[in-house]
């Protein structure tokens, strides 16, 4: 197999879903809208819809509902990403290279496309009933998953414990693995369950495929840390060195950088093992999850 060019194949075809659910640039509001648009196809690896659709498949998935949630998840993380960029959190000018969406179209632009994102999310994953007619249980199900993963519980609790720790004090073990639990596990966490539940696995699947993407969330976000202190500025599309101007405190700040390495390394070969203890076989999804601990960007 050759990863790379079965990587490209699939964020091609999960660009192609996502552009088709964005919304037209007209009427007055066309401001927020080309703000919306600009933030989502600034590029990126689209690894949340690739994720969903691989464990889709993992399961032998047949709804068409897949289309509208791929689309819902990329949306919603990229709302995530406008919103982190903002002043008030991260106050990044640059992301994948280009101008983050409130450095190019001002700050309460920002926000709102954030806003116009997070909605529209929700807007196209409900549209999964109008394709999915046979099964609508599966659609409530997909939509109970991303509104508790995407919400108070999950990636925004993530985000409102990471910037209300004191960073003079320091914060602890407990909190930091919560922070990397529900920031970014979560939303990983509802790609591949709702590709489980789409494609047909039972409830002791999708736990299963549950706690594996926890593993896998957790072993991407130490990585990211990684990336932000040894990383290529030019590689990443961003600014490095981050965390520390921020006085940021990560799994590097306990560990150091060797076993943060290692601890990417066990917790992805423990979400894999999972994934392999199950009764399917999907080759590239398991080369994903490998790509994903190990990438430069």
């Amino acid at each position: 197999m050759d990863f790379q060019r079965e990587l490209e194949y699939r964020a091609s075809d999960a660009e192609r879903v996502l552009n088709a659910y964005l919304p037209e640039e007209k009427g007055y509001q066309v401001n927020v809208i080309s703000a919306m648009n600009y933030s989502v196809t600034a590029g990126g690896k689209r690894l949340r819809p690739i994720l969903m659709a691989e464990t889709y498949k993992l399961f032998g998935g047949s709804s068409p509902a897949i289309r509208p949630f791929m689309a819902a998840i990329e949306m919603i993380h990229n709302y995530s990403l406008v919103h982190d960029d903002l002043e008030a959190m991260d106050n990044d000018k640059y992301r994948r290279g280009m101008l983050t969406t409130h450095a190019k179209y001002g700050e309460d632009i920002g926000v709102l496309a954030g806003d116009g994102l997070l909605n529209l999310a929700f807007e196209t994953a409900i549209s999964a009933f109008s394709v999915e007619k046979d099964r609508p249980d599966i659609v409530i199900k997909s939509l109970q998953i991303l509104s508790d993963k995407a919400g108070i519980n999950g990636m925004i609790g993530g985000q409102a414990a990471d910037v209300a720790e004191d960073r003079s004090d320091g914060i602890s073990r407990d909190m930091l693995d919560f922070i990397y639990e529900a920031k970014t596990s979560a939303l990983i966490e509802a790609a591949m369950m709702i590709g489980a539940v789409l494609g047909g696995a039972s409830s002791e699947e999708t736990d299963t495929v549950e706690k594996a993407a926890s593993l896998i969330g957790k072993a991407f976000q130490i990585m990211d840390d990684i990336l932000d202190a040894t990383g290529d500025e030019k590689t990443l599309g961003k600014e490095t060195g981050q965390d520390e101007r921020n006085h940021k405190v990560t799994l590097i700040t306990f560990d150091g950088l060797l076993k943060a390495r290692r601890a990417v390394s066990d917790l992805t070969d423990e979400g894999l093992s999972l994934i392999l203890g199950l009764p399917y076989e999907n080759r590239f999804l398991e080369k994903l999850i490998e790509y994903m601990a190990h990438r430069v960007k």
